[in-house]
């Protein structure tokens, strides 16, 4: 099966590619509101996605869309606590997860995936993760992965619940970043209780070892740091370390062990690239002087790590846009500058990491399904014939997805129905012998399952008799126990 995205705050399309690469994920609706980064975008993926997720034309747009999982790389922001709170339309206005939030509540996905720095757990002393949680599971109603209720129906979660580090995934960055999984529990009922209580940890596969294998061998001289800005570096390096700070500059593949691993890298590009300098000497560049070089290039052979590099760093060059024949297909739109590169790299995931998520939702919706099918065989095999009603009270849920169920059952020559009238019954495909004919109480008990009142003359078109013969019916039904008169003319099933 292929299950369709929205991908919002999309970015350069980190986290749908990730999604994508399981080849069961198809993306249908996008959104970014920074125009380089969607520039970015429409050439990677061909999609126009320069949208506003917040505005009501968009939104009006997400509902008329058919699709299953939400997608979504959204900033943290801060929460109200004002005054009394009815909901999250109050709790979060004015954030980017209220609009997330509505666009969730308006069309309902299957399921969702959100994606957010590590210090969303510890962020307004704790709040912030706790309204999303609580948004979540009580008022969107989802089941949140890594989230359970105590004894007293407090919800239970911590920092290892959601946060996961890119080091872990096959990429040599310490990358902590914090990720939500959801499930509806309208959608898959009691069958959710089924699912795990922890998103996955780690993967075997090994996309770069470490720093070395993300390298380049040659690089332009305006990656070499000028000499004076190094020295700069080294003076406050020696500042924050008599001061019991850990800042500093840091050449990644000289400190980093047998195998290093980078730092995080930054969505502010050049103000965070000292935190992964690369020592690589290249001859005749000691004292060198270039353009736009405040002093000549120092002499030790150090630079900042290049664009590719921070590409295969989070596994979207080497990795994500390979094509069936290994060859890379990733690339910036023509003119993109190194400050909008580093910039949008630094915004985005790790694939490899979003790509395991991905997998671990494939397994979820495996168990979820499959779960359902089982209970609806389990009806067939145990009942002589089974209704709709009796599946969507078995396993929770509604006659639209009841009735989805039975029709892939049905295709599948597992069950096959039974039609008498109004309603319809199920029995084992297996079954040789058919039902007998319902009697006109039979009928009269079916129609009253699925309607909380009727008349006599519902009653009168349905089993095609005359007025006479259905009011003889109803009263005798009412004296035998099997329907109420609610007033003078209806009735009711007997509760």
């Amino acid at each position: 099966m292929i299950y369709k995205t929205i991908d919002l705050c999309a970015g350069i399309g980190g986290i749908r590619r990730g999604f994508e690469m399981t080849g069961s994920f198809q993306n249908v609706r996008s959104a970014e509101i920074d125009e380089s980064a969607a520039k970015t975008y429409k050439h990677l993926f061909g999609d126009d996605a320069l949208n506003d997720l917040t505005s009501e034309e968009f939104k009006t747009e997400l509902d008329s869309t058919e699709y299953d999982v939400l997608l979504a790389g959204f900033p943290c922001q801060a929460f109200s606590r004002a005054g009394k709170q009815l909901g999250f339309r109050d709790t979060t206005r004015g954030t980017i997860f209220f609009d997330i939030a509505d666009i969730i509540s308006r069309t309902k996905p299957r399921a969702i995936f959100l994606e957010n720095v590590d210090n969303l757990i510890s962020h307004d002393h704790g709040n912030t993760i706790n309204t999303i949680v609580k948004t979540l599971e009580d008022e969107l109603d989802y089941r949140v992965i890594g989230v359970s209720l105590d004894e007293n129906g407090n919800y239970q979660y911590d920092r290892s619940s959601f946060v996961r580090n890119s080091k872990n995934f096959g990429v040599p960055q310490n990358r902590a970043r914090a990720y939500i999984m959801a499930f509806s529990k309208k959608k898959y009922g009691n069958a959710i209780k089924l699912l795990t209580e922890q998103l996955p940890t780690e993967s075997t596969e090994v996309v770069f070892e470490d720093v070395n294998a993300i390298l380049e061998t040659e690089v332009d001289d305006k990656y070499y740091m000028a000499e004076g800005y190094l020295e700069t570096l080294k003076r406050h390096k020696i500042r924050e370390h008599e001061k019991g700070h850990g800042f500093g500059y840091c050449v990644v593949n000289q400190e980093g062990g047998e195998h290093p691993i980078a730092n995080t890298i930054l969505a502010t590009g050049g103000s965070g690239k000292e935190r992964n300098l690369i020592y690589q000497p290249k001859e005749g560049i000691a004292g060198k002087v270039i353009p736009r070089k405040k002093t000549r290039l120092n002499s030790e052979g150090i630079r900042v790590m290049t664009p590719m590099e921070w590409g295969r760093l989070q596994g979207f060059i080497g990795y994500g846009f390979l094509d069936a024949d290994e060859s890379e297909t990733f690339s910036f739109p023509e003119g993109t500058n190194d400050a909008q590169k580093y910039k949008q790299l630094g915004n985005s995931v790790s694939i490899p990491v979003i790509k395991t998520m991905a997998d671990f939702m494939l397994n979820c919706f495996d168990i979820l399904e499959q779960q359902q099918e089982e209970i609806v065989k389990a009806l067939a095999y145990h009942n002589v014939y089974f209704t709709k009603k009796d599946v969507m009270e078995n396993m929770g849920i509604n006659a639209v997805q009841a009735s989805a169920i039975l029709k892939k059952l049905i295709e599948q020559q597992v069950i096959r129905r039974i039609s008498h009238g109004v309603s319809t019954r199920y029995v084992n495909a297996n079954r040789e012998d058919d039902l007998p004919p319902f009697s006109q109480e039979e009928k009269v008990l079916e129609y009253a399952k699925e309607n909380d009142s009727f008349s006599n003359k519902d009653i009168v078109e349905l089993l095609q008799i005359t007025v006479g013969s259905g009011n003889v019916l109803l009263s005798t039904m009412v004296k035998k126990g099997l329907l109420i008169r609610i007033k003078r003319g209806w009735y009711s099933a007997k509760v």
